[in-house]
Parts: structure tokens; sequence; C-alpha cells
């Protein structure tokens, strides 16, 4: 179907068009597809003397006088309206002659124009963040419209960027609805079998919504509608899964490896070996998860499972989603050297020719054991006789790399994963695999005992970082990133913290790691502190996943309320793996009520799919990992958490259309 021009919509010019396709719009149909984030309700309207300072307000006013400066320097202008209660006394126009009582300035910068907006007399609603700035009340650029009584209560704010007002989206959106509407993508028995609207109507109420009422039956709709989606896809990559045949993989020995190691595989891991082995055994296809907490020996497990395809004639990979854990991997997976098999190393680090040798051994079989990044699925890599792919932290992938990966030959599929996944996110994200659950830890584990404090307490932290190191330990600190990025603030706080630790702790040697470091340089430094010759590690989350340094005693974490519980729980179990006490210290001066559940959590709990649950709940799915997904359709409105009973009513819906299989009945039109 051709989608709709955005010139089609009066107002939508060529500046427009590039500001809307930032947001990822480029058609009139993916306009109507951008729902709300949140609503207004306009219906509270509020006296001046009664507004609420740091709050958005929405208050009935007329503008009493009008005046333009340049404060500070000749570019900027500043437009500023007084404004006063509808029916209070509006003075000769002029400011001087008003009294500050029950007055409220609205100020806009950089638009003189505004200054001849309004109308003397006509009440206005104002509607935007009350700021007190000089004993003064004020909203800076706020939204505004003349008051009619009768006007829409509810009003959505969407996701917006430089260009685009929420007056404006609001404008092209009810545009967009008439252009072209909502066509239904649901068949008629599913829609009556579960008591849905029509998307027509749901469209147009989670964008403008009649009523409570109406809102509600609209997002029931879209939510089951986009549940349904990821369901019926899921289940049709297992069926085809299911269906495509895998290299024969036979009973082996596995004593040569367990004699590489001083300890025995848990119960745990020897019933995932079993899991896996039934799996690679019956000709098909092997499509399984596996995950486990935090230290819990998935990397035992998959070098177990890559032995076996190995010693069976073929090629195992693992892809891990970042240079320094690919690396780490690797050093880790040298061990199997010593059993006569070759281990080799692929990532976008490598120089062309390094990369040119790599390849060539892989394609002529040379090379039976391979590391890397997602370089692993990109063209040009050809295996000899793919038997098992495995990736490591999968949800960094998502489903499209995983799909990539398992198109290198007839390979077996394993995916493991550190994070403690709740089942409702899982049934999401892994629908179409099998899932192995390593649930004990390896004896040796110790408990990390964690205390959030605020920044007052900085220097005795310190202390005791000395102290530590003093008996021969290490310490991580850690400052926050920004989703998939490495923002420029925060880049420049990870370096100036490493500076200052630097002169608070002169006589120890202090080491910066971050994203924009270049991965020779990263892998330098891991090396280094993995070797003991590095004391105080200060990094970004590229440590998050997988860095294993036994050593290390001590992880601050920098500003803790600006992580996810998840990624916290991650960063903890960097430390405590090996036979040394360790300490997780979360900073933060935050007072949010979340903020000190969140820290709570992670004080009194170390179980992360416990941890998993409530962060969950907390931040929704969109932004439960803190990266985005790829390969699965980014939520545009399913919560996960408070969406349980429409995501099993969508599975149940996935099951009776489909009969238990995949693409039959596929039930989106």
């Amino acid at each position: 179907m051709a989608l709709t021009e955005l010139s089609a919509i009066k107002g939508i010019g060529v500046t427009r068009a590039a500001s809307l396709r930032k947001l990822g719009i480029n058609s009139v149909e993916e306009l109507i597809g951008h729902f709300p984030r949140t609503y207004q309700d306009r219906g509270d309207v509020i006296p001046i003397a009664e507004l609420e300072i740091d709050e958005v307000n929405s208050v009935k006013a007329v503008v009493a006088a009008t005046k333009l400066s340049r404060p500070g320097n000749k570019v900027m202008v500043r437009t500023e309206l007084v404004c006063q209660s509808d029916g209070v006394r509006q003075g000769d126009g002029s400011l001087g002659t008003l009294l500050p009582s029950g007055i409220l300035e609205a100020v806009w910068f950089n638009m003189p124009y505004m200054k001849n907006a309004f109308k003397s007399g006509v009440p206005y609603l104002f509607i935007g963040k009350v700021i007190s700035r000089l004993g003064k009340l004020q909203m800076v650029s706020p939204e505004y419209e003349p008051f009619a009584p009768d006007a829409p209560r509810i009003v959505p704010l969407y996701h917006a960027t430089a260009g685009l007002s929420q007056k404006m989206l609001r404008k092209f959106v009810k545009a967009a609805l008439e252009i072209c509407g909502a066509a239904e993508t649901l068949d008629e028995q599913i829609i009556s079998n579960y008591g849905l609207c029509s998307r027509e109507y749901a469209v147009r109420n989670i964008h403008f919504p009649e009523n409570d009422e109406a809102f509600f039956r609209a997002r029931r709709r879209l939510v089951f509608e986009e549940l349904l989606t990821v369901q019926l896809r899921l289940r049709r990559l297992k069926k085809r899964a299911a269906q495509q045949a895998g290299v024969v993989v036979e009973d082996v020995e596995f004593a040569p490896v367990r004699g590489l190691f001083s300890f025995a595989p848990t119960e745990a891991q020897d019933k995932v070996i079993r899991e896996i082995m039934g799996d690679m055994s019956d000709g098909f296809r092997m499509n399984r998860l596996v995950q486990g907490d935090v230290g819990s020996g998935k990397t035992l497990i998959a070098m177990l499972a890559a032995y076996a395809v190995i010693k069976n004639g073929g090629q195992a990979a693992l892809m891990a989603p970042t240079d320094v854990l690919a690396a780490q991997h690797y050093r880790s997976f040298t061990v199997l050297e010593k059993l006569g098999i070759r281990v080799a190393f692929l990532s976008g680090s490598l120089s062309r020719r390094e990369r040119m040798f790599v390849l060539e051994d892989i394609k002529i079989g040379r090379a039976q054991m391979i590391i890397g990044t997602h370089a692993l699925i990109q063209s040009g890599v050809e295996f000899y006789n793919a038997g098992l792919m495995i990736t490591d932290e999968q949800h960094r992938f998502g489903v499209r790399s995983r799909e990539n990966l398992a198109k290198k030959g007839a390979a077996h599929v394993l995916v493991m994963t550190a994070t403690p996944i709740p089942r409702s996110l899982a049934l999401i994200l892994y629908g179409d695999m099998d899932i192995s659950i390593v649930d004990s830890l390896p004896l040796g584990r110790t408990k990390v005992d964690t205390y959030a404090i605020t920044t007052a307490h900085r220097d005795r932290l310190y202390t005791f970082i000395k102290a530590q190191i003093d008996e021969g330990r290490q310490a991580y600190v850690i400052c926050p990133t920004i989703e998939n990025s490495e923002a420029l603030e925060t880049l420049e706080s990870v370096t100036a913290m490493a500076k200052s630790l630097t002169d608070v702790f002169s006589e120890y040697q202090v080491a910066c790691m971050h994203g924009k470091v270049n991965p020779e340089q990263r892998d330098e430094i891991m090396t280094a502190f993995s070797e003991g010759k590095i004391d105080i590690l200060v990094s970004t989350t590229v440590v998050e996943v997988g860095v294993n340094v036994p050593n290390a005693t001590i992880i601050a974490v920098e500003n803790a309320e600006r992580f996810g519980l998840a990624q916290l729980h991650q960063l903890r179990g960097r430390v405590g793996r090996g036979e040394h006490k360790s300490y997780c210290i979360l900073i933060t001066d935050s007072k949010s009520k979340i903020c000190r559940e969140r820290l709570d959590a992670m004080k009194n709990s170390n179980d992360g799919f416990y941890i998993s649950e409530l962060d969950l709940k907390l931040r929704g799915g969109g932004d439960f990992f803190g990266t985005r997904q790829h390969g699965l359709p980014e939520f545009k409105i399913a919560n996960l958490y408070q969406d349980m009973d429409i995501l099993k009513e969508a599975q149940a819906a996935a099951e009776e259309v489909t009969g238990g299989e995949g693409d039959e009945g596929w039930v989106v039109i």
C-alpha cells in the first residue's frame, strides 16, 4: 500500500517534514501512529493566586500589558506579557501601573511577534510550568489558546523535536486523521471475541479522547494489537526454526574440558548442558536461551557446547556486544588451544590484513572456535561448517541479529544473558526460543554488601577505597551513560572524575575508560586492570557485563539515580567474583520516592530476578535494558508490567488463530 506524503497536510513544508523525520515520521500514516506520550488535563483551570510553583498549571487570564526588551545583549529579544486573572482590573496597559499581586508573566525569547498575538480583554488559557523569579510568577514559552468553556479537556502531549510545538503536532495529527483515517487490521472474529473497539475509533480516541471511557477502550485495543503482532511474529520464527535442519551433534566426553579448570560444574550447569545436547542431537536446529544471574557460570556452558560441536567436526562462534567483552571471551576460550582447538578473534578493530587472514581461516575451517563482535554477521564472513552460533547479552542485539547469525549454515543457536529477565518480558523478547535457567551460583561467589550514600559522604568513601587498595584490592568508579551513546556532558563527567581521582589518589594508579576510547586502548586498559597494574578504573558502563576481575572488591556508582535497577545489578556483578569481601556503593543526592524505593531494593536483595521484576514495574519494558531493541518493534503504547492481562489475551488469540502453528491464520490484515 502506497503511503501518503507528509506534504499532503497543509502547513508541512520541507523544513517541518525534516523535523518530523527526526521523530521517525515519514508519511501521514506514520504521523497517525505517533501516539501521545502522555496527556494534560486542562479542565483544572485555576486562578493566578493559586498557581503551584514548579508544576505545570492551566490558568485563565487576560493580557494586561506587553513589553519588548533586549536584556544583557543586543541580539536576544525578550517578549513579556503581564497577565491577570480574568475579571481583574487591567490598568492602562503600562507595566508600571500594575500591582504585583495576582499577576503572571508570560515570557518568550526571540519571538517579538508574540507582542501582537493577543487581543486586549479577551480571556486566554495559558499552560506551562510556573517558576518564581525575582518574586514574580512566570511561565516561559507557555502554550496558549483563546479560552473556550467547551474546548477538549484532555489534551495529548507528544514526543517532539526542535521546530515542532505541541500545538503544531496536534494540528497535523488532526489533519492526518481526516486525510486517511485508520484502516482496520484485525479479523472481525478477533474483534468480537475479545470485545475490542474498531481501529478507527481507537486511533481517534488515543489522540483526542472523547472522555475517560473512550480513552481506556482505545488504549486496550491498540495494546492488544501491538502485543498480538509481536506474538504472531515470534510464533512464526519458532515454527521456522523448528523445521530447519541442524548439525547432528553426538555425545562427547567432556572430561578434557573440565580438567582445564580447578572447579566442577554445578548441578544447574550440568542440567542446562543436558538440555543443549538433547537439542543438538535430534537433527533439527536448536534455538535456546540460557538465562542466569551474574556469575552463574554461563561461559563454561557455552564452552562445553562449543567443544561438543567442534569434536563433531563443526565450527562454533560466539558473538559479544562490545570489543571489551569479546576480547575477554577470547582470552577465556584460548584455554581450548591446550586441547588442540584453534581459537580465532574477529572484530571491527582488526586491521584489513589481520581481518583477511582470520576470514580465510574461518572459510577453510582452520579456525574452529571464533570469538567476535557483530562483525561475525557482516557480509564476507563465510564458515566452512558452522555448527553452533552463540550470542552473549542477546538484548544488545535483538531478533534481527539473531536471525542473521542463524543464517550462517545449519548452525544451532544458543543465546546467553546475565540480565535476569522477568517472565513477562521474556515472553516478548524470546518467545521464539526454548529457555534454560541457571538457577544457582558456583561455590565461592561472595555476597556483595550494598550501600547508598550522598555526595556529602564522598571523603569517607575515598578513605575506605584507600584502605581496600592498601590491602591489595582494586576498585571501579562508574559514571553514567545516556541510552546507546555517550553524550558529551557525560563523557566530560567521566574524564573530569578520572582527573579528580588522580589528584585524590595520587599515590595509586588511576585509569579512565569509556566508549570513545578506541578498542585497542580499551583492551590494554582492561588487561592492565586484570593484571593488577591499575588500582582504580574510572569507567562508563562499558564494563557493565561480563568483565571479570576477581581482585576488584569495590564498585562505586556515581549518579545512581540515572541507572535502571537491572543495570545497577549488572554493575554490582563486577565485584564479588573472588574470595574477598566486596562492596557496591551507590552515590546519589536524589530525594525522589522512586529513587529511594529502587536503592532500597538494591540494598536489601542480591536476587537479580526480583530486582528485574521491580525494574520492569518502575520503568516499563521500553527502557528496561537502557538500550533500544533491534528487530522487534519499539512498543508505542504497551507497558509490559501494567498490561500483563492484555498480553495473556494476545497470546491466547495467537494460539487460537494459528492453531498452535506459526504462519497459518495470520490475523493482522
